[in-house]
């Protein structure tokens, strides 16, 4: 399970512990993470095969009329790569989701 920026944030705010991984994104949006003591997750850093699943979901969100920010786009091309489940709030991601699925 991976969480995306602001899941992270929210959790940090609450003091709470965080055994979930996060991406390197999430880190270069939130250093003092890196400080956090509380975290114990794992960093997943971004692939050649990430960069290139960045590139296609984003065509096809642009051609939708949707296309997600640089951070988004990378953290959820990490997700799909390694079949990790992302943990957000963010309703950004259901055209991801829509797009993941027609590629299924």
């Amino acid at each position: 399970m991976i969480l995306d920026t602001s899941s992270l944030i929210n959790r940090v705010k609450a003091g709470k512990e965080i055994s979930e991984n996060i991406t390197v994104v999430t880190i270069l949006e939130y250093p003092p993470i890196m400080n956090y003591e509380k975290f114990h997750g794992e960093i997943f850093f971004i692939t050649y095969e990430d960069q290139i699943r960045a590139f296609t979901l984003q065509r096809k969100l642009r051609e939708i009329g949707r296309p997600l920010s640089v951070g988004d786009l990378l953290i959820v091309s990490i997700c799909i790569n390694r079949g990790e489940t992302l943990t957000t709030k963010d309703k950004i991601f259901k055209n991801v989701a829509k797009i993941v699925l027609i590629e299924e």
